[in-house]
């Protein structure tokens, strides 16, 4: 009987825990969908691509806070459902809590500020309820439970260091602890998302340290290192704590200014910078035994309000960190639209250019070379483009573009050809030139081929009387190259009969070295010297100092750019052998220059030297 009187009573208890328990069950749960409908909401904001700093550092802060409201969750059910021993749900409220924490402490091991709050807040419930049941296996509980809390921190901490340490290697320059490009991109990325939205303005610098290769092939590897490390930290003691460096890789380094209000204010801040950085970078630097100097080119980039993705904006900098390049070194230049007209200008040109040949836009002008007594005895070939997009275009604006993408390779051999041709059908004509002069660029020069193709065109077009004919034009630069094979290749046309003449002398690398070691058979005087010839007392010094110099080493003299009655006769009275330049005749299409030959060949010579 007792036992019936009792059954229904222990099972009114029971019924009325678990009514109690799903009640809290259900608050639960409802406060869980309620946070995991915040946290999707979360995941759908995030968008790395386009989200600035700004915007990621305000949504981590949203994230973290979820983490931690999902995890006190956690620890309220906990509460809630370890009182009820009846139905030994505190059994279950015991090994979730535990599992939470395992879950906190794999999942958030990330972020130190996350998972060792969250395992604290997880555990320290779980401990204290093991410490407060009075019997041996609650203190044993409690020891596992601390120990198990231990082990979850270490664990996470652990994994924590080691995503540090792999990050930081990902992220940062080995040699110099900067960034590296792969998190500059990144980086980059986010502040031009942020000039998106909030109309600000940023520079973006290229820095390229000039002459460096130098140090690297003269004194090593070691040396270039430790020289890195050195502008690496000057440059980190130059630019202001917000502001970020990386290396680009080998001597580019890449700085991002702080995002200013105004154009004004950002390009005041960015050439203040630029300036410090310049002459931070020139001052000597002290290796070993070594005292080093080295400069830097400095290209900027503006950005406001972007269109364009990081790349776009470095390859900007770039681009007007060449132009620092082709003025000389050792400076700044901003990047701007006249530099961006001018470089989709040469690309427009470089594009027509492959197809220049195909199309038949080259042809060749005639510049006459007049002896003293006003004969033509010689003529320069003129390389000249008319393209049916963009006009007449200047040989100064297309051929340093051949030269760089080694289109001159193709563009060269079509003008050998042409002229080789040329001057065989006018020695068929009657048309006696004693010399025609081919401009050659230094990179066709040495292009593997060259000789080969110069010896062909000979056969196809020349006889071995008339190779001497034939002078190859080069500038003065081509003597900084290789020089034991720059005289090779000359001594090997010239065996054919060719000769040779270094254009432009006295503007690059002439010396008395240079004139003794090369073989050279006319020396033609740049313009330069030439256009204040007759006001000038050191250019004139200068083409006196030329013209004995020529006699000592048996060379002809050609004076190009002539174009006063002064002048030639200045030129003619020093010993000058040949005058070309617009006082006598302009360049001239291939058949106005056969009138002219034609009607000098007719015409009575009257000498030009004037008396001694």
């Amino acid at each position: 009987m007792l036992g019936l009187s009792l059954g229904p009573g222990l099972g009114y208890v029971l019924l009325g825990t678990l009514h109690d328990a799903a009640i809290r069950a259900i608050i639960w749960y409802i406060s869980m969908a309620l946070v995991s409908l915040w946290g999707y909401r979360l995941y759908r904001q995030f968008d790395f691509k386009r989200m600035s700093h700004v915007d990621l550092a305000r949504w981590y802060r949203k994230i973290t806070f979820f983490y931690y409201l999902m995890f006190i969750l956690w620890t309220v059910i906990f509460l809630l459902f370890i009182p009820l021993h009846a139905s030994n749900l505190h059994y279950i409220a015991i090994f979730t809590q535990m599992g939470s924490a395992v879950v906190a402490s794999s999942l958030l091991f990330s972020d130190r500020r996350l998972y060792l709050p969250i395992i604290l807040i997880l555990m320290i419930p779980l401990i204290l309820y093991f410490a407060q049941i009075s019997s041996w296996y609650g203190y044993v509980l409690t020891v596992f439970a601390c120990v198990f809390a231990w082990v979850l921190t270490y664990a996470a901490s652990s994994s924590n260091r080691l995503l540090f340490k792999t990050s930081y290697q990902a992220s940062h320059d080995q040699l110099t602890g900067l960034y590296n490009r792969n998190y500059f991109i990144d980086a980059m990325q986010h502040t031009v998302n942020a000039l998106n939205s909030n109309n600000g303005y940023c520079s973006l610098l290229l820095i390229d340290l000039d002459h460096f290769k130098t140090i690297n092939d003269s004194l090593g590897h070691d040396v270039g290192d430790v020289m890195l490390k050195e502008v690496a930290r000057r440059m980190g003691e130059i630019v202001p704590k917000n502001v970020l460096i990386a290396r680009m890789g080998g001597d580019e380094f890449i700085v991002v200014g702080g995002i200013a209000a105004s154009r004004q204010r950002c390009l005041a801040d960015t050439m203040e910078m630029a300036e410090g950085l310049r002459e931070s970078l020139k001052e000597v630097y002290l290796i070993g035994r070594h005292h080093l100097h080295i400069s830097a080119s400095i290209g900027i980039s503006i950005l406001h309000q972007p269109k364009n993705n990081a790349n776009q904006y470095i390859k900007e900098a770039d681009i007007a960190m060449y132009q620092v390049k082709d003025k000389g070194r050792d400076g700044i230049v901003l990047f701007g639209q006249e530099i961006s007209d001018k470089v989709e200008r040469n690309l427009q040109i470089e594009r027509l250019l492959h197809q220049a040949i195909a199309k038949n836009e080259f042809y060749l002008n005639f510049q006459p070379q007049f002896d003293p007594g006003h004969n033509i005895v010689g003529c320069e070939v003129l390389l000249r483009w008319k393209n049916s997009k963009l006009g007449m275009v200047s040989p100064l604006e297309f051929i340093p573009i051949a030269e760089k993408t080694g289109l001159i390779i193709d563009i060269g051999y079509w003008v050998m050809q042409q002229s080789f041709k040329t001057l065989h059908e006018w020695l068929a004509n009657g048309i006696d030139l004693q010399q025609l002069s081919i401009n050659v660029s230094m990179r066709q020069f040495f292009f593997q081929t060259f000789p080969n193709e110069v010896d062909q065109l000979s056969r196809d077009y020349l006889t071995p009387e008339t190779c001497c004919r034939i002078t190859f034009e080069l500038t003065e630069s081509v003597m900084a190259e290789e020089l034991d094979k720059l005289v090779r290749i000359m001594h090997q046309l010239k065996k054919q009969g060719f000769s040779f003449s270094i254009d432009d002398f006295g503007t690059g690398y002439s010396s008395l070295s240079y004139l003794r070691k090369v073989p050279l058979d006319e020396i033609k005087i740049d313009r330069s010297f030439i256009e204040e010839i007759s006001t000038s007392k050191s250019d004139q010094s200068m083409i006196e100092m030329i013209l004995n110099l020529s006699r000592v080493f048996g060379l002809k003299v050609v004076a190009e750019g002539v174009e006063t009655q002064e002048q030639e006769d200045i030129l003619l009275q020093g010993g000058c052998d040949l005058i070309q330049g617009y006082l006598l005749s302009r360049p001239l299409s291939r058949e106005d220059f056969e009138l002219l030959f034609r009607e000098r060949q007719q015409a009575v010579p009257t000498s030009k030297i004037p008396d001694h």
